[in-house]
Formats: structure tokens, C-alpha cells, sequence
């Protein structure tokens, strides 16, 4: 029988522990991988206050009027830095489907700790590694976003030496594979619906995500996220203060031959006829390989099912179909 709920997973006995228990939490998430390519965690280690900060100034920030808000758009359309505002995009496109425009608007960051070698500086590297735009207010903005995206780059390093484990290869094979990640941050926004949307309209339209791990920390209010089940169900995946929802990208589902499910995902709208309904904010990291990583199958989950793809180049290729410049606009 398919799962039919995304299972919660305590990450504590993995992060404190000996080998024994990082086995035990690594064959829970290759389960949950297996089955549905979503799961929650606790026990993880992450501050309650870090994430309350970046939450209370995320509504600040989207609270704020139209016009301060495009202060912080990129000049350059369709880059994956500063604010989007509503309309700007359709996440089923990235999967080939068509949709109407997502309704959200959203804040992209980019990696917070840039080197100066020649991977960063390089042509390609500037593409990947622009600089971040800040709002001028609310004040602490930058630095509570600075602070969340170092703390989920460490988690994530965590959780890539727990997917090692589950799929039977070195643990530290993807560290020096996710250590100069090109993956990014989104501050999710959806605003209240006072007026039903359009036909097929979706605050987050069914999509995949491109990477490896994403992390995300939502907000239990009517109109959030849904997982497919491998039976064509919609189910709904529970949100609370203290779990992160991790689920994998398509990349990760390549190295792992599909063994893993890079699953269908959508936000929907809230219910109408009670008056305006409440916005919702997400947090959402994705974490992508380095990009001159070549993502091929994994020795121990041949025989390959797809051919080698550079990390870099498969990003640029979903981006585009979304109406994202590829990469970035160099600087």
C-alpha cells in the first residue's frame, strides 16, 4: 500500500549519537524517500528563535507598500536575487505543464559566504554567485536571513551524510559535492484571497524541485502545501513551529537511480466565503549540488536509468522554462 502521509522523523538520535542510530534515522528516510520524497523532522537542532525572526520580518517585509518592495527587484528581469512580486511565475512549467501565474510573491537570496577563487570568480562562477539584494527596511532583515541560511547549509550537510548512509555508499561521498552549493532561499509569500482565482489558479502550481535536499518551514493556516501519493492522491502535509519538511529534488532522484521520489507538490488556495483569507509565509531552502557536479548514478544503484547531468546546467534548464534567467545575470 502507498504511504499515504508524510511521516515525521526525530533527527536527534542521528545528530548525538554513534553509528548505530544514524543508521536507524538514515533507513527512516530512505523509506520515506522511497514511498513519497517527503518527510518532517524534529530534534534538529535548529534554534525556535532563528526561525521566528526571519518569520516575523518576512511578514514585515511583504506588509510593506508595493513600491518599497520593488526598491529590491534585481534590474535585470527574471534573476534569482531580491523580490519577485506576484504573477511572475509558473512552477508547473518547470515540469512542462501549463499553468496560470502562481499566486505568491517572493524574496530569493543566494549564497551568503562567497570565496575568491576561481570557482566563484570564474565566468560561470559569477552567474551562479551574484550578489544578494537587501530591502532597505525592516531593519535586521539581511542579517536574520545571513543567520537562517548558514544554519540550514549546516543541516543540510547533516542530512546528506544520513542519505549516504541509506544508499549504501561512503558518508561523506556528497560532502565535497554540496560544500560550494549554488542553492538558494525563498521567502514564499501568498497573500489573502478576497476573490476566487482564476480556473486551474494555484497559490503554487504541481511541480518538482530541481536539487537535493529542500528544507522548508511553513505555517498551519488554511491554503498550504500538498504532496501527490504514488496513487495519484492529494494529501495535505502538517505544518508546525518546530518541524522542518524536507523533501528531494530531481537530482538526488538521479544519483539514487528513482529509487528515491522527486515528488509532485503544489500549494493550494485557502477556502473562500468566509471573507478574506489569511496570507501564509514559507521559508523555503533548496539545497543544489556545486555546479560543475556531473550527477550520475550511483554505484550502488545501477544500472544507470538516466544519463549524466551537470548540476549547474539542469538548474539553468528548469529556471528558463519558469521564465528565470539561466544561472543569473552576470555582474
Amino acid at each position: 500500500m502507498a504511504m499515504s502521509e508524510v511521516p515525521v522523523i526525530d533527527l536527534a538520535p542521528a545528530l548525538a549519537g554513534g553509528r548505530p542510530a544514524r543508521l536507524a534515522v538514515a533507513r527512516a528516510i530512505d523509506a520515506a524517500c522511497r514511498e513519497i520524497g517527503f518527510f518532517a523532522i524534529f530534534g534538529h537542532g535548529i534554534p525556535d528563535a532563528l526561525v521566528a525572526e526571519l518569520r516575523r520580518l518576512g511578514h514585515e517585509f511583504f506588509a510593506r507598500p508595493p513600491a518599497a518592495k520593488l526598491a529590491s527587484r534585481h534590474p535585470v528581469a527574471g534573476t534569482n536575487r531580491g523580490y519577485h512580486p506576484v504573477g511572475g511565475e509558473a512552477l508547473a512549467e518547470a515540469n512542462d505543464a501549463a499553468a496560470p501565474p502562481d499566486l505568491k510573491e517572493f524574496f530569493h537570496v543566494g549564497p551568503v559566504d562567497v570565496g575568491d577563487g576561481p570557482y566563484y570568480t570564474s565566468p560561470e562562477g559569477r552567474q551562479h554567485f551574484l550578489p544578494n539584494l537587501w530591502p532597505a527596511g525592516p531593519a535586521g532583515f539581511e542579517r536574520a536571513a545571513t543567520d537562517y541560511y548558514r544554519a540550514m547549509a549546516d543541516l543540510i550537510a547533516a542530512l546528506m551524510r544520513l542519505a549516504a548512509l541509506a544508499l549504501d555508499v561512503d558518508e561523506r561521498f556528497f560532502d565535497d559535492k554540496v560544500d560550494r552549493s549554488i542553492g538558494t532561499m525563498r521567502l514564499n509569500y501568498y497573500p489573502g484571497q478576497a476573490t476566487p482565482p482564476r480556473p486551474g489558479q494555484l497559490r503554487a502550481s504541481a511541480h518538482t524541485d530541481y536539487g537535493g535536499f529542500t528544507i522548508l518551514s511553513g505555517e498551519d493556516v488554511p491554503g498550504g502545501l500538498q504532496v501527490r501519493t504514488r496513487d495519484g492522491r492529494w494529501v495535505d502535509v502538517a505544518t508546525t513551529p518546530d518541524r522542518f519538511v524536507v523533501n528531494i529534488g530531481d537530482l538526488l532522484m538521479r544519483w539514487t537511480n528513482d529509487r528515491w521520489l522527486s515528488n509532485l507538490h503544489r500549494v493550494v488556495n485557502p477556502p473562500l466565503g468566509a471573507g478574506p483569507s489569511a496570507p501564509r509565509l514559507s521559508i523555503a531552502f533548496f539545497n543544489h549540488p556545486n555546479y560543475d557536479v556531473l550527477v550520475e548514478c550511483l554505484a550502488s544503484q545501477g544500472p544507470a536509468r538516466h544519463a549524466p547531468v551537470r548540476s549547474g546546467a539542469y538548474r539553468d534548464l528548469k529556471y528558463a522554462k519558469t521564465g528565470l534567467a539561466a544561472a543569473g545575470a552576470p555582474s
